[in-house]
C-alpha cells in the first residue's frame, strides 16, 4: 500500500513541475517515519538526504541521480496546532475534521469502515492543503516570504523579525563562541510548574496576556560582544549587567523561593538554603530585593540597551488587536503564533543529538 501511494505521488509530481514539497502533518514524529523506512529499503532506486534534529525528522529530500524528486516536510513544525483546529482557525468554509472510531476499528472489520475511512481521509487531505494554501497566501501577501524557505514557526518569526525589524547597526546580533555559550546557558533554567496546593475548592485561573512578548517589548536587553570578569570582589550588584555566577543564600521563610538550581540528576529545584549558580543579573537583583542574599562572583557582562524588538511586538500586538476586532480569527492566530515565536529561536541550543541512517554493515562499524 506505502509503494502504491508513494509511486503514484511521484507520477503526480511528475507531471508539474512547480510541485517539489509534500506536507504531512505530524511527518516528524509519525508519517516520516514510515516513508523514510520505505526509502531506506529501496536504497537502490534513490539517494536520501534527512535533516534529523534530536530524533525529530524535519525534512526527507529523495533524488533520483542527482534530480530532487520531492521534499517531505512536516506541516506541524510550522502550524504547531492539531489539524481540526487549523481548520476551524484557518478555512472553515471547508467543513470539519471529522473523526475516527478508534476503540471500534480491528483487523476484522477495518473493510466495514472503508467508505468512512476514505471519506475521513480525504477530508483530512482537503482541510491539510487548505490551511497550507492559506497560510501562504498570508505570508507571501503580508511579508513576501514563501513559506517554502522556512521549516518551522521560529525560523519564519525570525526571518519576518530580520528583514523588517532587526536595526543591524545600534543591535547587532553577536553569535556568543562556545566558552560564552556553555556559560550563559548555564542560566537558561526553563519554565516553572510547581504544584503547591494539589486541590482546592472554588479556585480562580490567571493566565499572564502574552507574557514573554511584553518582556521582549518592554525591558532593556544585553547587547554587543559579552566581556569576561573572572572576579567580581568589590562590585556591586547594581552595577552589572549580563549574566553572572553567584553565590545566592535564600532565606527559609520564603515561602516560595524565586530562583531556581539543578540538582546533581538535573531536577529543577527552587531551594532555600545556600548554593551557587549562574543567573541574568536582572533576576539576582529581584531575589535580592525579595530577602535574598547575593555574592556576584564572575561573568559576562553586556551593554544594556533598549529592546531591539520593541516595533516587531508592538506591530504583531498592534496587528493582532485590529484582527480580533474585525472577527478575522485567521489573522488573530497569525499574529499570536508569530509574537510567540521568536524568543526561543534566540535560546536554541547549537548542540544536538546526531542521528545516522545506516544499514546493518554500516551500524557494526559505528
Amino acid at each position: 500500500m506505502l509503494f502504491n501511494f508513494i509511486t503514484d505521488l511521484e507520477i503526480d509530481i511528475a507531471k508539474d513541475s512547480m510541485i517539489r514539497t509534500v506536507y504531512f502533518h505530524n511527518f516528524s514524529r509519525f508519517d516520516g517515519i514510515l516513508i523514510l523506512k520505505y526509502y531506506a529499503e529501496h536504497s537502490k532506486n534513490y539517494k536520501r538526504k534527512t535533516l534529523l534534529r534530536n530524533h525529530k525528522l524535519y525534512e526527507l529530500k529523495v533524488y533520483r541521480g542527482n534530480k530532487l524528486l520531492v521534499r517531505y516536510r512536516d506541516s506541524l513544525t510550522m502550524l504547531p496546532n492539531d489539524l481540526n483546529t487549523l481548520a476551524k482557525t484557518l478555512c472553515p468554509e471547508l467543513g470539519a475534521k471529522g473523526s475516527i472510531p478508534h476503540e471500534d476499528l480491528n483487523a476484522s472489520n477495518i473493510l466495514d469502515h472503508g467508505d468512512n475511512l476514505i471519506t475521513y481521509l480525504r477530508q483530512d487531505i482537503l482541510i491539510l492543503g487548505g490551511v497550507m494554501l492559506k497560510a501562504q497566501k498570508i505570508y507571501s501577501s503580508k511579508y513576501r516570504i514563501d513559506i517554502e524557505d522556512v521549516m518551522t514557526i521560529s525560523s519564519l518569526s525570525m526571518k519576518i523579525f530580520r528583514i523588517k525589524f532587526l536595526d543591524d547597526e545600534n543591535f547587532p546580533i553577536h553569535i556568543p563562541t562556545k566558552n560564552q555559550d556553555t556559560f550563559i546557558r548555564r542560566g537558561y533554567y526553563g519554565g516553572r510548574s510547581d504544584v503547591f496546593k494539589p486541590k482546592g475548592e472554588n479556585l480562580f485561573y490567571y493566565d499572564v496576556n502574552s507574557l514573554y512578548p511584553f518582556i521582549m517589548k518592554e525591558y532593556p536587553m544585553p547587547c554587543g560582544v559579552p566581556v569576561w570578569h573572572r572576579n567580581f570582589e568589590g562590585k556591586e550588584l547594581d552595577s552589572l549587567f549580563g549574566f553572572i555566577e553567584a553565590y545566592v543564600v535564600c532565606p527559609n521563610n520564603i515561602s516560595k523561593p524565586f530562583l531556581p538550581y539543578k540538582d546533581k540528576n538535573g531536577t529543577l529545584i527552587f531551594p532555600t538554603g545556600k548554593f551557587i549558580g549562574v543567573f541574568y543579573s536582572e533576576e539576582l537583583k529581584f531575589a535580592r530585593d525579595l530577602g535574598y542574599d547575593i555574592i556576584p562572583l564572575r561573568g559576562y557582562l553586556f551593554e544594556k540597551k533598549s529592546s531591539p524588538f520593541e516595533d516587531f511586538i508592538s506591530h504583531l500586538y498592534e496587528s493582532r488587536l485590529e484582527a480580533k476586532k474585525a472577527g478575522d480569527g485567521s489573522m488573530t492566530f497569525i499574529y499570536k503564533l508569530l509574537m510567540n515565536s521568536l524568543y526561543g529561536r534566540f535560546g536554541m541550543n547549537p548542540e544536538s543529538i546526531v542521528t545516522e541512517i545506516c544499514n546493518k554493515k554500516n551500524m557494526k562499524n559505528l
